[in-house]
């Protein structure tokens, strides 16, 4: 016997409880319905009396209901790729994340096309927090040429990265008070 089959109202409700404790993309939040139309077909595969084909015909029909969904909330403002764009550069930005990283983890949470100028106070100043973070340059004394290959790996480029390293510490510092400040 099959179990309550996942429709639109249902889904509606699981992306609801999922919004209200995650931020989410759009192509993150169609994942996730997906997945959880693919639990509910597992679990009914489980079951010897449901037939596979039918299960299978229900999957179909519920995953053609996930682009309503996610039309609706968007209508209502609950969906909103670039309200998460936003909130994430600011956030990747202070725990000190090079622009190309940030662009990385957008693309990969699936914004296709965020807003992210291109701006060189932003990028020293995220290499700042991304030195302090790690006691290096002006902040502590970790080896230079190791700390420089691990922000290359975190997609500053050499000139920031040994621009970043060569400051003093109160100009570090005052950088980053400033970039706090404009990014709050």
């Amino acid at each position: 016997m099959l179990e309550k089959t996942p429709d639109e109202a249902h889904l509606y409700e699981a992306a609801i409880r999922h919004l209200a404790r995650y931020a989410a993309t759009e192509m993150g939040l169609a994942r996730i319905l997906a997945r959880r139309i693919e639990r509910w077909g597992r679990k009914q595969a489980a079951s010897p009396e449901n037939q596979a084909d039918e299960i299978a015909h229900i999957l179909q029909q519920a995953k053609e209901k996930i682009p309503a969904v996610l039309s609706r909330l968007k209508a209502q403002g609950v969906l909103n790729d670039e309200a998460f764009s936003a909130s994430r550069v600011r956030q990747l930005a202070l725990s000190g994340k090079s622009r190309r990283a940030t662009l990385a983890y957008l693309a990969a949470k699936g914004v296709l096309a965020p807003e992210l100028p291109n701006n060189p106070d932003r990028e020293l100043a995220a290499a700042c927090f991304y030195i302090r973070r790690r006691r290096a340059g002006p902040f502590g004394n970790a080896p230079y040429a190791k700390i420089l290959a691990a922000m290359a790996r975190g997609g500053f480029s050499q000139r920031t990265a040994q621009q970043a390293l060569d400051l003093s510490l109160e100009e570090a510092e005052l950088l980053i008070q400033s970039i706090s400040s404009i990014l709050s």
